[in-house]
């Protein structure tokens, strides 16, 4: 089929690279001159496992290219609307001002019987909005078929998904089929775009819009609130003597429990989980939920509390201050295996380390060069053990795999005292203590600091 992607961001880019994969002739747009030439080139303008890769097949197969001119979608059959919709700048609201853009540059160049999908994750009454939009184009079918992707591993999520879910006006299809003998409804298409992966047996949910619209912002909601519970269990466990690793590993051997998600640490952040419980608390108090509205506000306050708590744990750990201590900070993505920063809880534990007077060098793999423009409190080195040298304190504040396997002693003759703060409950903790590491996490038996670690 042919297909147009609308917003070629981390959503948008690997949805268009993954459809190219599977036969389909694929064209993304984009307002952004310079990530469109990057995509052009076959180079993602991010890190994606695997998306690079994806980029060049489908460009050197002639299925994939990318443009800024919405006129060049005006030939698919079917668009994705892959924009992002992030927090609105006064509100917990989400911000459609760029849903709004992409539908209204493409609607000129709809041809008849053409059908419109939105993926980008909205608040309920998102499809209605475009539907009033569209108004003038009855000859359009409209569809909702949300994303499921993680960063990090969203091209595998694409290739291998979950679940596929279309969100339909099964009615509305039905009585267009039926009055102008179009050959196909929003499910015949989706089917046909899908078709691999429905051959390979991924589920697939038919529903109406409310529906299609809520089950991200849903799913997103329980993940989040999985990961503050046993942030709040971590807690707990420090004021008692318990160790939250053990705990939760117990918890996580119940099928009804499950361990995913369920791993003590410094919380989560990144351009999605957060401003979709912010949105998902929104639309409960606008539609009369009370329930979900504190609930979300109570999950969201427990995971930016992480940040404040090991802030609290690096002072303590510091002999009660700060200023003037040399700390390295191992991460600045808000998780591993990607390079965004938006919303980094490891960015944000470092400023305010560095706001209370420390002098604080920040190591990442791949999000240097996103972060050191946006922190100038901060110093950035690309290289773990330069990063190392003379640190009195150092913080894993991003479970890269990397700092996973650091040698504890390699790690132990570049600082300066051995001293670790675990903030993802990461690190093989006997292996660093034989080699004299004071080690520290959220939620796990505090070390007590040894006379080779004393503050000079």
């Amino acid at each position: 089929m042919k297909v147009s992607v609308i917003g070629c961001g981390y959503l948008g880019a690997v949805h268009a690279a993954t459809l190219a994969s599977m036969g389909h002739t694929v064209v993304g747009i984009d307002v952004d001159h310079h990530k469109v030439a990057q995509l052009a080139a076959g180079s993602a303008p991010f890190h994606e496992p695997g998306l690079d890769e994806l980029l060049r097949h489908g460009r050197a197969a002639g299925k994939l290219r990318f443009s800024t001119d919405a006129a060049e979608a005006a030939d698919a059959q079917v668009h994705f609307l892959c924009v992002g919709t992030p927090q609105d700048k006064t509100s917990d609201a989400a911000d459609l001002s760029f849903l709004v853009s992409a539908a209204e540059a493409l609607l000129p160049h709809l041809a008849a019987g053409a059908v419109v999908v939105g993926k980008s994750t909205v608040p309920v009454g998102t499809v209605e909005l475009l539907r009033r939009l569209m108004s003038g184009r009855p000859d359009v079918l409209l569809g909702w078929n949300p994303e499921f992707l993680r960063q990090g591993t969203a091209v595998k999520d694409s290739l291998v998904p979950d679940r596929l879910v279309y969100g339909v006006d099964g009615g509305r299809a039905a009585a267009f089929k039926q009055a102008t003998g179009a050959p196909l409804g929003v499910t015949a298409v989706l089917d046909a775009v899908y078709e691999p992966l429905l051959a390979a047996g991924i589920p697939r949910l038919v529903c109406n819009f409310a529906t299609a619209e809520l089950i991200k912002s849903a799913a997103n909601a329980y993940l989040a609130t999985k990961v503050s519970f046993i942030n709040a269990v971590a807690e707990l466990c420090d004021a008692s003597g318990a160790d939250v690793t053990e705990l939760s590993a117990a918890m996580g051997l119940d099928p009804r429990i499950g361990s995913r998600y369920l791993h003590a640490g410094l919380g989560f952040g990144g351009g999605c989980l957060p401003k979709d419980i912010r949105s998902f608390r929104t639309q409960a108090a606008a539609l009369g939920s009370p329930a979900i509205r504190d609930w979300m506000g109570l999950v969201d306050s427990v995971n930016t509390g992480q940040r404040e708590r090991t802030v609290h744990l690096a002072h303590e750990l510091c002999g009660g201050t700060l200023a003037g201590r040399a700390v390295t900070v191992l991460g600045a993505s808000f998780k591993p295996d990607t390079d965004d920063i938006r919303d980094s809880p490891a960015l944000d534990v470092a400023d305010r380390i560095a706001a209370a007077g420390a002098h604080v060098t920040v190591t990442d793999p791949k999000a240097v060069n996103q972060a050191w423009r946006r922190y100038p409190r901060l110093r950035f080195e690309a290289s773990t053990l330069r990063a190392l040298e003379g640190a009195e304190l150092v913080l894993l504040l991003t479970e890269w795999d990397e700092y996973r396997r650091l040698c504890p002693a390699v790690a132990g003759s570049l600082v300066r005292r051995r001293v670790v703060l675990d903030a993802r409950n990461a690190l093989d903790v006997p292996a660093w203590q034989e080699e004299g590491w004071v080690v520290r996490g959220l939620g796990t038996p505090a070390g007590s600091l040894a006379a080779s670690a004393a503050l000079g």
